[in-house]
C-alpha cells in the first residue's frame, strides 16, 4: 500500500508537525509532500522520511517570507505528483487538503482548521493600520479567491478528521461536511515532571498575531511577573517593543530546553483562541498548571481548578486577575499529568487508523489494504 503524506510546510516543530510525526510512525514507508522544507528545523523522525518540496522552495527568500507567496500555494500543492498512491493523508491548516489524489485513491484530511486568515480571522492577521488601504484591499481580494479555491478543493477529500470539536463545527459550517474528532497526541513519555518550580511564567508559541501574545506580555508588565517566551515569528519585534524588563525572549530552542522550561515554570500562559492547542497539555504532562483564554480548544483540554484556570475576557487585566488565582491555587502534579495522559499518541493513532479504515470502506476499498 503506497501512502503519500501532504503537509503545508516544514520549517519548525509546532503542533501540526507533532501530528505529522505520528503519521510517519503509522506509515514509515510513506513519502512526504510539502511546500517548504527546512530539514534542520524538524525532528529526526520527519527528517528520515523522503520529502518532496514544491517550487515555492526555490523562490527568492522563500524560507523567510513564504507567507507572501500564499496566492501561489494552490498551484504548488496541485502540482504534487500523487499518481499511484493508494492513500493520501493530508495534514492541513492551509492548502494541503487541495492535493490531488488518484480517483481510486482514498484521501483523508486531518484538518487542524480551515484556512484561518481566509475566513474568520482576517483582521487578526492583517490588522487595520498595519498596511495601507491599497495593500489591504489587494489582500482582501486574494483572500476571497482563496476561499473559493478552498471550498472547491475540499470536495476532493473523501473524509475529514478534525483535531477538536470547534474545528469539526468549522468544517461543517465552511465545507458542509461532517468530521470525526481525533484529538492530537501529547508525547507523555517525553514530557514528564522533574525538579522544583521556579517563579516565572512561560509561553511556548509561534509569534503570530492570532496567538495574542501581546496580552501575555502586557499582563506580565502590569503584574511585574517574570515571563519567558519561547518561539519565533513575524510578531517578535513588535512584542519585544511592548515588553518590560521582566519579559525574556528565547526564540526557537530544542525540545529538551522546552521541556526543562515546562518543568520549572510556575504556570503556562495560553492567551489566544486556538483550534486545539497541544502546548497546555505538554505543560500539564510536566506538572505545570495553565492559564487559558476560555474559548476554542482550551475548553476541551483544560479542566478549571484541576489543571488550570480560565480568563474570560481577552484582555491583560482579565489575565492579571487569573494570574492571582493560579498563584493562590494548589496544583497536584498527579492530577495534571493524568489529564495529559488522556491524549496519548496510542489513542491518536488508533483513532486516525479507524477513520482511515472507515473512509476506505466508504470508497469501496478493502480495509486491509489501508
Amino acid at each position: 500500500m503506497k501512502t503519500a503524506l501532504v503537509h503545508d510546510w516544514l520549517n519548525g516543530m509546532r503542533g501540526g508537525e507533532k501530528v505529522l510525526e505520528q503519521m510517519c510512525q503509522m506509515y514509515p514507508d510513506a513519502r512526504i509532500h510539502t511546500l517548504i522544507y527546512e530539514p534542520d528545523r524538524v525532528s529526526d523522525s520527519i527528517r528520515r522520511m523522503p520529502v518532496q518540496s514544491s517550487f515555492i522552495q526555490k523562490l527568492p527568500k522563500a524560507h523567510e517570507k513564504y507567507r507572501w507567496y500564499l496566492p501561489l500555494f494552490p498551484s504548488a500543492v496541485k502540482r504534487f505528483n500523487l499518481a499511484g498512491f493508494d492513500l493520501v493523508l493530508s495534514s492541513s491548516h492551509c492548502v494541503a487538503l487541495g492535493a490531488r489524489a488518484d480517483k481510486k485513491a482514498v484521501h483523508v484530511c486531518y484538518c487542524h482548521t480551515p484556512m484561518r486568515y481566509a475566513y474568520e480571522y482576517f483582521d487578526d492577521y492583517f490588522p487595520p493600520g498595519s498596511f495601507n488601504s491599497l495593500v489591504r484591499g489587494i489582500i482582501r481580494l486574494n483572500m476571497a479567491r482563496m476561499r473559493r479555491w478552498d471550498r472547491r478543493a475540499s470536495r476532493g477529500v473523501d473524509a475529514f478528521v478534525a483535531n477538536s470539536l470547534c474545528v469539526a463545527e468549522r468544517i461543517r459550517r465552511i465545507y458542509g461536511r461532517n468530521a470525526r474528532v481525533v484529538h492530537p497526541p501529547v508525547d507523555t513519555d517525553f514530557y514528564t515532571p522533574s525538579g522544583t518550580k521556579e517563579d516565572f511564567l512561560l509561553v511556548v508559541s509561534a509569534l503570530v498575531p492570532y496567538k495574542r501574545l501581546d496580552i501575555a506580555v502586557e499582563a506580565a508588565n502590569k503584574a511585574g511577573e517574570q515571563l519567558v517566551v519561547i518561539g519565533e515569528g513575524p510578531e517578535r519585534k513588535r512584542l519585544e517593543s511592548l515588553a518590560g524588563p521582566t519579559v525574556k525572549f528565547l526564540g526557537w530552542v530544542d525540545q529538551e530546553t522546552v521541556r526543562d522550561h515546562y518543568r520549572r515554570a510556575r504556570a503556562f500562559l495560553f492567551p489566544g483562541e486556538e483550534d486545539f492547542g497541544i502546548t497546555p497539555l505538554e505543560a500539564a504532562a510536566c506538572g505545570t498548571p495553565v492559564v487559558a483564554y476560555a474559548r476554542g480548544g482550551a475548553l476541551e483540554t483544560v479542566v478549571e481548578g484541576i489543571t488550570g484556570v480560565f480568563f474570560r475576557e481577552q484582555s491583560a487585566d482579565s489575565l492579571v486577575a487569573a494570574l492571582k488565582r493560579i498563584r493562590d491555587g494548589k496544583w497536584e502534579q498527579g492530577a495534571l499529568r493524568k489529564r495529559a495522559l488522556q491524549f496519548s499518541p496510542e489513542k491518536f493513532r488508533a483513532g486516525l487508523a479507524s477513520a482511515i479504515a472507515e473512509a476506505a470502506a466508504g470508497k469501496g476499498r478493502m480495509n486491509a489494504q489501508l
